[in-house]
């Protein structure tokens, strides 16, 4: 098989999410196998040259995984023509900045969310992009997880009959690192520095009810911050100015409403980090990360109140579990295989910068709702 080479260089893979999903489970995974099978007999070759900051880290890592090429000059890496993509997994707060510089050097741009920190310059990153006639996408995992892909299956199936609600949990607990560390960085309880629960997870919700149920129409939202001191990776108290936890009202294109709590102050008392349950006339799901359980109408129980009697069964084994009926690979590798695709053989491919301009939209307009205390209406986006 002839091997075709393409060079990304990718910013921010020192930080956790950009080094262990993008780095090591995506683009070595890729290497891993051989290379990106495009089916005329060649095998695209993915070789990365690491961005960053901190020369020390950049150099340990090469050398980890026996990759040769890093820098920390974005510049002179943007320069260099052989490079063919710009991928970024920074702070939020630095990678507006870094794509407006990609698209500058004609660069394809592949990119975490949220795409910039407020609507305006998201979108105009979408309109540079389009302008410069480069390949551009975003970050959407989620829809690529295998719960999800069954949740899918079944809408596609029109198992549940017409949708009449979505139900989302996600969230679990934060530590405040004093008495032990934290499992996420300081800079996410810091609004100054582009922290918040709504721009972090809001852009998740939108893409995830778009791409299942429909696009959002209105939102509500109450955000607040429930733990207000953290302490930082020196082991500094700091002051938490960022949301830690929202509770969002979603009116969905065709009628369906989603109720979404996010929080990082939150046990878990589910089976997995995130869960959805979609209610409709024919059936209900519910669906998490990996997995996926369904009610259909013809063996729901008929439940009735009585709270003077204990319950003497388990709701939860009334439930059947969706069966795989399919491999599924790292949702973050899916979806890389299907931008290098886009990229290399021009295939077609939706989740680009305007689709990241919604979720930067979404997570805008919810923070406004619970400011004002009103219900936000969700305008459809365009260039």
């Amino acid at each position: 098989m002839t091997r075709r080479t393409v060079r990304i260089a990718m910013n921010g893979v020192t930080g956790r999410m950009g080094y262990r999903q993008h780095l090591v489970r995506s683009i070595l995974a890729i290497r891993e196998q051989g290379g990106l099978d495009l089916g005329d007999g060649t095998a695209l070759w993915p070789e990365p040259v690491l961005v960053g900051r901190r020369e020390h880290a950049l150099k340990e890592m090469a050398e980890r995984h026996g990759l040769t090429e890093w820098s920390t000059d974005l510049d002179a890496v943007l320069a260099d023509e052989t490079v063919d993509i710009y991928f970024d997994a920074q702070v939020t707060s630095a990678r507006e900045e870094a794509i407006r510089k990609a698209i500058a050097a004609g660069k394809h741009v592949y990119t975490e969310k949220p795409t910039a920190t407020g609507l305006d310059a998201a979108l105009d990153l979408a309109r540079l992009a389009r302008d410069a006639g480069i390949k551009h996408g975003v970050v959407q995992d989620k829809i690529f997880l295998p719960g999800l892909l069954k949740l899918k299956r079944l809408i596609d199936g029109g198992f549940f009959g017409e949708i009449l609600s979505v139900r989302g949990e996600f969230g679990y607990w934060v530590f405040e690192g004093d008495w032990q560390e934290a499992q996420r960085p300081s800079w996410n309880y810091r609004a100054e520095d582009g922290g918040g629960i709504v721009v972090d997870m809001f852009p998740h919700w939108e893409y995830v009810l778009h791409e299942l149920f429909g696009r959002v129409t209105t939102v509500q939202a109450h955000v607040t911050t429930h733990i207000p001191q953290r302490w930082d990776e020196q082991g500094k108290p700091y002051a938490a100015t960022a949301d830690d936890a929202a509770y969002g009202i979603f009116q969905l294109e065709g009628g369906a409403v989603a109720q979404i709590n996010s929080s990082w102050a939150v046990r878990v008392n589910r089976d997995e980090l995130v869960e959805f349950q979609v209610d409709g006339t024919h059936g209900s799901a519910v669906a998490g990360l990996r997995n996926c359980r369904v009610q259909h109408r013809s063996a729901t129980p008929k439940p009735v109140w009585n709270p003077d009697l204990p319950v003497t069964h388990s709701f939860r084994d009334q439930w059947q579990e969706v069966p795989d009926n399919d491999t599924y690979d790292n949702g973050f590798k899916a979806q890389w295989e299907l931008f290098l695709r886009h990229v290399a053989l021009d295939e077609p491919y939706t989740w680009d910068l305007l689709a990241g301009a919604r979720g930067v939209q979404l997570a805008e307009l919810g923070l406004e709702a619970s400011a004002e205390g009103r219900r936000r209406d969700v305008p459809e986006l365009s260039l």
